[in-house]
């Protein structure tokens, strides 16, 4: 005999570097979760590695249109799938820095303060890189905030080309350091290092995304049940317009309804936004969560230029992704604001560069990755409320203003110059366009005061009480960081928030049944 499901303490909306640690922590409390994911699983197969189906016809990525600043249609960086954006990134997972929770001044205006400080959240890092089997050695980057314990593996290791380049970059007094990556490369461990890992997904399930550090042990606790496929309409307010009654969601060919005594949204800092405004309802005419227009503002993506360091050397890393530096992410001293992160990309492919400049000719592209050292330079963005996700007519329109871009362009100069100096005669360069999506947040913004924020520290929205949102929407900045580990990180925090204060667990409680608090 069949047995249903238990009715669910808590809906979780998205399944990425937000959702996937929080249900699979919810559930380790004992907590019965309904997963809503909009995509299925990335299937494990052949094409999973190659250049032409991934870049080229962007086979895992949803064919849909959005708009821009300008009203041009552009086809976003999305994917909807088990694991979110976390199955194709590159495996960075890094602290923010300390500063950056303060409010720091740049160059184009002010960074502000996040609700908490670093020593808050810190714990909870620990647990995140854990979580994920980071491997690294930040003890070698100088600019590395303080830590309470040790990444759980050591450094993956340089392969020689990217070894040797790092010995020249310690004699220009610079300071290397290995990349904190979340791969399965322990002994017995599934990745094989192949040159096929950033912006990819995992043939071999060898990179620690959410899908399978938390989605799949989550599943095995039997307190999570997950629906693929499911598409959320909107969110049900209840007649107090304090409270979410339920999820309006299609699945299976159908329209269904179902409650909970809590709601997280984790459907990305788009995604997120525009359920909020599908949600619209009464009092909350602009969308729930938004008495005071905060929904869908302060959308940020990083000031992101990829670079292509060639000389006549063939470079044959594989797995490029080992290397980084710091040391003008606060600046330098001649110009004391920040500027950003140095860190290397994965092995570009002659395919990646013909799908993004259709006229290059495929030997011209294929001659140049042979011989290319491959950057990635990172800038802060700047909070600005006019950079907003908005819906129009059933259409998502993405209006973004690039902001902060001395810095950027300083720091691009400066790695130039180091790049030529070392060794690399050629140095071509692409900075990422503003409706680049990959690395969004912003938009559903956390803080103290509920007339400048739409969640307070602990993500719960300041207008319903049992909704929350944990995804790179709460971020109040963006930091020069892959966001992933700082996303992971705030989703245990609040993960053992809803246990303990919605359902009166804590950490070390048993599994028995369990009753929400709320009224």
């Amino acid at each position: 005999m069949r047995m249903d499901p238990p009715s669910p303490d808590v809906i979780v909306i998205g399944s990425g570097a937000g959702g996937g640690p929080l249900v699979r922590r919810l559930a380790e409390l004992g907590l019965n979760v309904l997963l809503l994911e909009r995509g299925a699983a990335v299937p494990r197969e052949g094409d999973n590695w190659n250049v032409g189906k991934v870049f080229k016809e962007r086979k895992y990525s949803p064919f849909e249109i959005w708009k821009d600043r300008s009203g041009k249609n552009f086809r976003p960086s999305s994917w909807y799938n088990i694991g979110g954006s976390t199955k194709f990134f590159g495996t960075v997972m890094m602290r923010l820095r300390e500063r950056d929770f303060e409010a720091v001044e740049h160059a184009e205006g002010v960074s502000p303060a996040w609700p908490f400080s670093y020593a808050e959240v810190e714990p909870y890092y620990v647990e995140a890189e854990h979580l994920f089997g980071i491997h690294g050695d930040p003890s070698l980057d100088p600019w590395e905030p303080p830590r309470s314990q040790q990444l759980p593996y050591g450094a993956v290791g340089s392969e020689p080309y990217v070894a040797r380049i790092e010995e020249r970059l310690r004699a220009k007094g610079l300071h290397p350091f290995p990349l904190p990556v979340a791969v399965d490369l322990h002994p017995g461990g599934k990745c094989v290092r192949c040159g096929t890992c950033d912006g990819f997904p995992c043939a071999v399930g060898g990179k620690n995304d959410a899908e399978t550090r938390c989605i799949e042990p989550a599943l095995k606790t039997g307190r999570v049940t997950l629906w693929t496929g499911a598409f959320v309409r909107r969110l049900l307010l209840a007649n107090d317009g304090r409270t979410i009654n339920a999820v309006e969601v299609e699945h299976q060919g159908n329209i269904k309804t179902v409650s909970a005594a809590i709601f997280v949204l984790s459907a990305g800092a788009v995604n997120s936004a525009l359920v909020l405004m599908r949600s619209a309802s009464g009092a909350f005419a602009n969308g729930l969560a938004n008495s005071t227009d905060i929904v869908g503002r302060h959308y940020m993506t990083h000031n992101l230029t990829t670079m292509m360091a060639v000389s006549m050397r063939e470079n044959p890393t594989k797995f490029q992704k080992t290397l980084a530096f710091n040391d003008f992410y606060d600046g330098e001293s001649e110009y004391p604001f920040p500027m950003g992160n140095v860190q290397t990309l994965g092995k570009l492919r002659s395919g990646m560069l013909v799908a993004g400049a259709k006229h290059l000719p495929q030997t011209v592209a294929r001659a140049l990755t042979k011989r290319s050292f491959d950057i990635l330079t990172t800038s802060e963005d700047l909070p600005n409320a006019d950079n907003r996700v908005m819906l129009r007519d059933g259409d998502v329109h993405i209006s973004v203003q690039a902001n902060n871009l001395k810095c950027h362009r300083r720091l691009n100069k400066r790695v130039k110059g180091i790049l030529r100096d070392i060794g690399f005669p050629l140095v071509l360069a692409k900075t990422l366009p503003v409706n680049f999506t990959a690395a969004q947040c912003g938009t559903i913004r956390m803080g103290l005061d509920p007339t400048h924020s739409a969640l307070d520290p602990f993500c719960r929205s300041w207008d319903h009480r049992n909704l929350f949102v944990v995804d790179a929407s709460f971020m109040p900045t963006s930091g020069a960081i892959n966001p992933s580990l700082t996303i992971a990180a705030q989703a245990l925090r609040v993960a053992q928030h809803i246990a303990a204060v919605e359902f009166g667990i804590s950490s070390a409680a048993s599994h028995g049944p369990i009753q929400s608090r709320l009224p």
